[in-house]
């Protein structure tokens, strides 16, 4: 699964994108799996509130099921203006 970082979160992770192997079923599962990886993932991802997702390039949330995505995208909120 390619996971790529956005804005902030790539500031923080350091990486634009990576390739990983995940048990994961969830956005939320992958998530935890990530933040336990190391203290730069455990801090872009300190407040899922502050974040968005998306899947495949579709917006989604952090309770969405992984099954067949290929690419999970980790944002801060957008804001218009």
């Amino acid at each position: 699964m390619n996971v790529v970082y956005f804005a902030w979160v790539r500031e923080r992770i350091g990486l634009p994108s990576e390739q990983i192997e995940t048990n994961a079923t969830t956005v939320a599962d992958l998530v935890s799996e990530l933040s336990a990886k190391e203290e730069r993932y455990a801090a872009a991802f300190q407040d899922t509130s502050a974040l968005r997702v998306a899947l495949d390039q579709e917006l989604a949330d952090f309770s969405s099921a992984l099954d067949g995505v290929r690419e999970v995208a980790f944002f801060p909120p957008m804001t218009g203006g």
